[in-house]
């Protein structure tokens, strides 16, 4: 493995932990800044409209920069991000420092498959690819966990402090690893971009990916509140929890992605969405039970994630027969769609929580979800009515990141 590679493994490990270990912080930061839970929660949907507007609008704006200049300047940003959030004098400052820190991953993630497979021969580029987005898999394991445990202990501003160490870690990596003569091909304007936007079928797969992801997150910004508030768990207890959650998701990562391989993505996908509706609806009456939550936890780790291969592969598959020449646009727009969904998920349980109480977060977000199911049993209706589109197959893997 080059070692500029597993400098951008580190990014990938750094803008992954920053973003995931927010859900383990909120009841620590809405008492410290003397804020409402729902107003905490705005802290995760701001970070991800930030990806969402990131990922499409200044990679476009960006697409002349040399990639090492590109990907430096990323990276200061997201370290002077987290800087800002570590400094943070009240609750305006940190929206602000979260805001910049989601500008930063939307556009990283748009360019390091990029460079990764600049990095290694042509034959690798896919392995290249899982090698860099296990950062994020990684994160989500020891990364949260990590830092939910040195905020709970040592303050939670003392966790972007570490997550800033970490960005100085990846600049340093990337200053002295990553070549800087990185081919880079033309960038796709805005107009390439809302040309997309202009196909129906690809409309209908960001939805799939945007109610998806929303339904699960309208519980998940509030899972610590929950497992301390109702299911009774210490706020030391929590990040043990945040830990056997990101095992779960490791394996269903890898079993999503067998799933689709094996029944295709629709399969995959309606298997997944069902599953996930089931557990979220089951957290409902678990949540009260410190067992049978942990155990409704650990299921719902392993089916939360484990739909993002099956997306990425339906929409390039969509992609390659509606609009071929802008399958790389098409895929990096479901990156926005996953992020959107994500905003409107936290946003949609911070009103939960506020008329209705943190308990309802799970049924509600299981009805959004059985959305998503719908969704994708309605596209793949539509495939059967057209093979041709549900049969291409992509040229190549691309993988995306929320």
């Amino acid at each position: 493995m080059p070692i500029a590679l597993l400098a951008l493994t580190i990014s990938a490990f750094a803008i992954g932990t920053t973003e995931f270990v927010i859900v383990g912080l909120l009841p620590t930061i809405a008492a410290d800044l003397g804020v409402n839970l729902p107003s905490a929660g705005l802290l995760v949907s701001l970070y991800a409209l930030g990806v969402a507007v990131g990922a499409p609008v200044l990679t476009a704006l960006s697409g002349k920069l040399p990639r090492k200049t590109l990907l430096l300047s990323l990276m200061v940003l997201f370290t002077l991000g987290n800087l800002l959030a570590w400094q943070a004098p009240g609750y305006t400052t940190l929206i602000v420092a979260r805001i910049l820190t989601g500008l930063a991953h939307g556009v990283f993630f748009s360019i390091g498959s990029t460079i990764a497979t600049s990095l290694v021969p042509k034959e690798k580029a896919a392995s290249a690819i899982a090698i860099m987005f296990t950062g994020l898999t990684v994160a989500l394991v020891t990364g949260v966990p990590l830092g939910t445990f040195i905020g709970q202990h040592f303050g939670w501003r003392e966790t972007f402090l570490a997550v800033a160490a970490l960005g100085v870690l990846a600049f340093l990596g990337s200053l002295a690893f990553i070549p800087s003569t990185i081919a880079q091909g033309k960038p796709a304007s805005l107009p390439q971009q809302l040309r997309v936007l202009g196909q129906p079928r690809l409309l209908l797969v960001y939805a799939m990916t945007a109610v998806g992801y929303g339904g699960s997150f309208i519980a998940f910004t509030y899972l610590a509140p929950i497992l301390q508030q109702v299911s009774g768990f210490s706020a030391g207890a929590v990040s043990l929890v945040m830990v056997l959650y990101g095992v779960s998701v490791a394996v269903g990562n890898i079993w999503g992605g067998k799933l689709a391989d094996s029944r295709g993505p629709i399969g995959a996908l309606k298997i997944i969405f069902l599953a996930l509706a089931a557990v979220l609806l089951t957290l409902t009456f678990t949540a009260p039970h410190p067992y049978l939550v942990l155990a409704s936890v650990l299921v719902w780790g392993a089916v939360a994630f484990g739909n993002v291969a099956g997306l990425q592969v339906y929409v390039v598959q969509q992609a390659e027969h509606f609009t071929p020449r802008a399958v790389d646009v098409a895929s990096g727009l479901n990156i926005a769609a996953f992020n959107l969904g994500i905003a409107g998920g936290a946003w949609g349980g911070g009103l939960i929580v506020e008329h209705l109480g943190l308990v309802h977060t799970g049924w509600i977000g299981a009805l959004v979800v059985l959305g998503a199911f719908g969704l994708t049993a309605w596209s793949g209706s539509l495939d059967r009515r057209n093979p041709r589109a549900a049969g291409a197959t992509p040229a190549s893997v691309r993988v995306a990141a929320h």
